[in-house]
């Protein structure tokens, strides 16, 4: 995932979605960390990738699916993360409904509902 601020990504990801520090170390020159965060409930782990400033994307950075997508959004929203689209029909697929939201480094991030 690309970041502008590791720590503020960090805390985040972290304070927001609930995801803990996997790995926190020394990387390469100019402070830069390895970062991985890992997701509850899964085996995968976010990397942290430098990104060269902190313009919005504007395209899907990442894919989360929910079990239930209204209550996920509502804590989104209660913990003052910016919710891009609210819940709808996924164009893409027939009754897959979906909503986006915006992580602390600008990155567009879609929900899906299971």
């Amino acid at each position: 995932m690309p970041v502008f601020d590791q720590d503020r990504a960090i805390a985040f990801y972290t304070e927001k979605l609930s995801w803990t520090v996997a790995v926190d170390s020394a990387y390469g020159q100019g402070g830069w960390r390895w970062v991985e965060l890992a997701l509850p409930g899964a085996r995968t782990h976010l990397h942290f990738s430098s990104r060269s400033d902190d313009t919005p994307s504007d395209k899907p950075m990442l894919v989360l699916v929910t079990e239930n997508l209204h209550e996920t959004i509502d804590q989104l929203k209660a913990e003052g993360v910016e919710i891009i689209t609210e819940p709808r029909e996924a164009p893409w697929t027939k009754g897959v409904v979906f909503a986006e939201f915006r992580d602390s480094e600008g990155n567009r991030i879609v929900i899906n509902q299971e």
